[in-house]
Order: structure tokens, then sequence, then C-alpha cells
């Protein structure tokens, strides 16, 4: 095998930030796979992590896992973060990505209002959410509850502080908290669910509220040096095409509050990185690191041809010879991290082979792939 000229120089150079340092910059994004039965991840789940971490991964996202509040799971074998049995198993997943030189974060999910959509949900009917509307994945909201009370919200909000001082405590080395893809953050972001006038809703600044007091909360009990990273988005599984910021101005509006709650890192979800926002060649994370002099995390069809949602559906994605592209971002500065989500979860050695300059052998992803990983 003749290794080629590395031209990706610029992927495996360290970072650093109070608290984090990585050897490079390849994150590997989260991927649900409910492959942890009961909610529980066991040797097999701490062995693929550890694989990743092998290949040369230096920030791994774990696949979405649940707080401990009784809506915020819908897949009975996706993992908990909470109950000593999948404390347990987390515990043996982060001692093995760290003694691979790895380092690991978990992602903290709620589901909130889309909670009953999967036909066996452990919490069906325990929904929580903005306005009371109930929507289940790829469909706008149609049906109508109760909204969520601010007592509820504030539970919700104390359960992601839990889960993230367990986190801490079982030595992992920050938390990912899921505010993208039309989930709970998300549907409080979002002006098509969030339809309250309380201090919840209204305006853009104010709908950051249960993100802002939960960010607020993890901060003040893990301390200033425990990273804290916001997934968000644009699109949503109910909508492709939303936005919640439709200019600068609203973005920097939605990301001010987060940024004084103590976000430290944004990791801005794209169905393909290279899109531009506002009519311009920079990216989402472009923006958002400009915006807030915050690093920022891409990610969106990284060396893939197809994009997640066609993928979703059935598509195998090829591999596509996008890493130049890639490549020119990160050295302009518009981001810090590119997290590779499908074409690292059926190649590990994806890190090793980029930096040989072996991109051609890439292995392709195929939707089969997520059910048979090592």
């Amino acid at each position: 095998m003749t290794t080629q000229p590395n031209k990706a120089e610029a992927l495996f150079r360290p970072f650093k930030i109070p608290g984090l340092s990585l050897a490079n910059r390849i994150v590997m994004a989260p991927m649900t796979r409910a492959l942890s039965p009961g909610g529980v991840p066991g040797p097999d789940v701490a062995a693929y992590y550890r694989r990743r971490a092998e290949g040369g991964v230096g920030l791994i996202m774990t696949e979405g896992t649940w707080v401990p509040h009784p809506g915020a799971s819908s897949l009975p074998d996706a993992p908990r973060f909470y109950g000593e049995d999948a404390l347990a198993g987390w515990s043996r997943v982060a001692k093995e990505v760290h003694a691979a030189g790895g380092k690991i974060m978990p992602q903290l999910w709620h589901v909130g209002q889309i909670n009953g959509a999967h036909p066996n949900p452990p919490n069906k009917g325990k929904r929580v959410g903005p306005s009371g509307m109930i929507g289940g994945m790829g469909v706008l909201p149609t049906a109508q509850e109760q909204p969520s009370t601010a007592k509820q919200l504030e539970e919700v909000a104390q359960s992601f502080v839990t889960a993230a001082e367990s986190a801490q405590r079982l030595g992992f080395d920050g938390v990912e908290l899921h505010g993208a893809h039309g989930y709970l953050f998300d549907q409080f972001l979002w002006q098509e669910t969030n339809l309250r006038h309380d201090v919840y809703g209204g305006d853009l600044a104010r709908r950051t509220r249960l993100a802002v007091d939960t960010v607020r909360g993890i901060r003040a009990r893990t301390g200033p040096d425990f990273p804290i990273v916001l997934r968000m988005s644009q699109w949503k599984q109910q909508d492709y095409g939303a936005k919640i910021a439709n200019t600068p101005q609203e973005l920097e509006t939605l990301l001010a509050p987060l940024v004084d709650a103590g976000v430290d890192i944004f990791h801005c979800s794209q169905r393909r990185f290279w899109e531009g926002e506002f009519g311009s060649d920079m990216n989402l994370a472009g923006w958002v690191k400009k915006l807030t002099g915050k690093p920022t995390i891409t990610v969106g069809s990284v060396t893939l041809k197809q994009d997640l949602i066609a993928s979703l559906q059935g598509a195998a994605s090829e591999t596509e010879q996008n890493l130049s592209r890639l490549l020119a971002l990160l050295e302009r500065g518009d981001f810090d991290l590119v997290a590779v989500g499908r074409a690292l979860i059926v190649d590990p050695d994806w890190p090793i082979k980029v930096k040989a300059g072996l991109e051609h052998e890439i292995l392709p992803y195929t939707p089969k792939a997520l059910n048979n990983l090592t």
C-alpha cells in the first residue's frame, strides 16, 4: 500500500480549550443505533467506541442517550444515561476510549413532543413540549395536548443537569446537548412549534430560555472547565427547509443568550457541509463562529454523496471526493472541528486513511452497516 503526501494536515492539528485537549480536529458524530437492550450499553458498545478511538478519532460524541426524565425516550433499546446498570456500562465505554487515547462525550437527548412516534416507546403519552403539540418524525404536529407547565420544564432542565453530573463523575470529557433536528430544545427554538407567550416563548431570544436554563444549571454544578457542546441545526426532521434564523442578525440573537449561559462549542448540523447560509459561501458553522467567537464543529456528508436523510430512507451512499472542499473551509478558519458520521461508522480507519492520503480507499456507507458494526 503506497501512501500519498498528506494534504489533510489541517485535520490533524491539535485543538485545545479550557478543560479539553484533542490530538486532532476529527469528531465522531452521534449516530443512533438502538443496540443497547433495555437502554444498557454492553461490552460490544464499549468495543465499538474504542475501535473508533483506535482508528484515530480525536473526540467521540456518543449516540443520543436518554436523560432521566419520564418523557425523554422514544426507543426502548437506545441507551439511557441514568440507572446503575446503564451508568456502569457507560463507565466501561469511557475507560475503553481513554485507554485507546481518545476523548469522549455523551450526547444527552430528550425527544419532547414526538415521544410516541415509534411503535414501542418506553414512555408513550408522557410528552413534553412547548405548546402541547404532538408530531411524529417527518411530519408537522397535528394533534394537541396541554402545553407543558413551567414546573415540568424546570424538571426537564434538571434531568439534563443530573445526567451531566453523572458524565463528569464517570470521567467523560464533557457533554453534548442535542438541540437540533426537531427534538425538545429545537421545538422551543422554532417558531412553528413554540406558540407560548410566557418566559419560554415569544421572540427568538426568549425561545432560548429552556436551553439557557439547562446550560446554566450544568455549568453551576460541573464547574467552569467541564466542556458543554450544543448541537443545533436549521433543518428539522419535520421540515428539511426550515430556518430558525433567516438573517445573520437573527442568528446572533439566538446565539447570544446561549454563549452567555456557558456553551463552549457549537455543533452545527447540516445535511451537506458545503451549503452556505444567508446567500454566502460560509456554512452554518462558519456563521456561528463569526458571530460568537466560539469554536464550532461542522458536519454533513463528509466524503459521501448521499445526505443523511436519503441514506436513512435506504439509499446507499458512494464515497465522494469532497475532502479538498472541506479542508479549504477549515484552512480559511470557518470552523474548528469536523464531525464525520456515516463514513466513519462504516470505516473506523477513516482518519488513518485520510492522514495517509488514501481517501480513495474509504469504505462506502450502506444502510445495513448500522446493524452490523464492530
